[in-house]
């Protein structure tokens, strides 16, 4: 049983859909019986097969309130170097240092994860 079934889930609270291209997005808000709430975030992209026959690939991600504060400001942090990467402000190599850190803080944090076992 995945954690998905532990939840009692109420409805549907509040959507917003977001076009964009030959995707759609829809950033959906739900709520539990317990009046707890939480996000569902759904790519969908139209498909034609070879038959001519339509149909929807859609990928959803759940988004939890305790999750929130890290998600946003991840999210925020990679547009902005994104940003800053299209306006020429930072370089290929720059990225490459940055994920080079990245990886050592892991390391590290795995390490440190494997003294307490």
């Amino acid at each position: 049983m995945d954690e998905f079934d532990n939840r009692d889930f109420r409805g549907d609270v509040f959507s917003k859909v977001v076009k964009a291209g030959k995707r759609t997005y829809f950033f959906d808000i739900k709520e539990t019986r317990s009046n707890d709430f939480y996000l569902i975030i759904t790519e969908s992209k139209k498909r034609v097969d070879h038959g001519g026959r339509m149909s929807f690939e859609k990928h959803k991600m759940f988004l939890y309130p305790e999750d929130f504060e890290n998600f946003g400001n991840a999210f925020h942090e990679v547009v902005d170097l994104i940003e800053k990467r299209r306006n020429n402000e930072i370089t290929d190599d720059d990225f490459e240092r940055m994920r080079q850190e990245q990886l050592r803080q892991a390391e590290a944090a795995h390490d440190d994860e494997e003294m307490f076992f």
